[in-house]
């Protein structure tokens, strides 16, 4: 039995739609962010990053794992899936891995900050993360034009990156023009485990499309909590 630490966000469902693609059992541990839960001390035990996501493997003498990306290489490794065992298809795997975890997640989170919750509008942020975010998407159709994937088989690789492209919209960034770029989200959205990973659990808003009530009400939450990191920052 896996205990999955969580929260609605694109890295939290990468974890959960492993499980969930694996087949494992998981109890879902919800950790409200806007409460600080996950800076609590005993989260802390088990991610000292205070971040979500992060799973104990009850299975495995309570063994805990934190960061989404390493999260995900050790369900893959655990269970023999989702990532090949020699050497070259392995590596191809964790290159797209890393691609996501150094590149997509925190172009779009930069993206994110500054186009939906920073209190000030500040437009060359905004472009440099939005535009970034987009030659990221960039790469991604380049590769896919002769990939059904991103590494050989379905793997983590695309679990973890698909998690994050397909909030694209809520970055700003539009893919209407990369075309085989949204075959793949579209293919993987048609995956059943996939629809069940990002319900688990399921986000007050849909990170898809933007512009009704609560997506209103969900950026000025976020909002707060920017203004609320940055004085503590300020805090000498």
């Amino acid at each position: 039995m896996i205990d999955l630490y969580t929260a609605a966000t694109p890295n939290g469902h990468k974890v959960s739609i492993a499980l969930e693609e694996l087949a494992l059992p998981y109890t879902l541990k919800v950790l409200d962010l806007s409460k600080g839960e996950q800076k609590l001390p005993d989260f802390l035990v088990i991610c000292p990053n205070g971040r979500i996501p992060a799973i104990v493997d009850r299975s495995a003498d309570d063994f805990a794992v934190f960061e989404s990306g390493a999260c995900l290489i050790y369900l893959a490794e655990k269970t023999g899936q989702l990532m090949p065992t020699d050497a070259k298809g392995r590596s191809r795997v964790l290159q797209w891995l890393m691609f996501q975890m150094g590149g997509i997640g925190p172009m779009m989170g930069q993206a994110n900050v500054f186009f939906r919750y920073f209190p000030e509008k500040i437009q060359p942020a905004i472009d440099r993360y939005q535009g970034e975010s987009k030659r990221l998407f960039t790469v991604l159709d380049g590769h896919l034009k002769d990939h059904e994937y991103l590494a050989g088989d379905y793997s983590i690789a695309d679990i973890a990156n698909w998690a994050w492209v397909r909030t694209h919209r809520w970055s700003g960034v539009e893919v209407d023009d990369l075309p085989h770029l949204k075959r793949w989200l579209d293919a993987i959205r048609q995956r059943p485990a996939a629809q069940r990973g990002i319900e688990a659990p399921p986000s007050r808003i849909n990170l898809t499309k933007d512009g009704d009530e609560a997506a209103k009400q969900f950026s000025e939450q976020a909002r707060k909590m920017v203004e609320m990191g940055q004085k503590k920052q300020d805090k000498p």
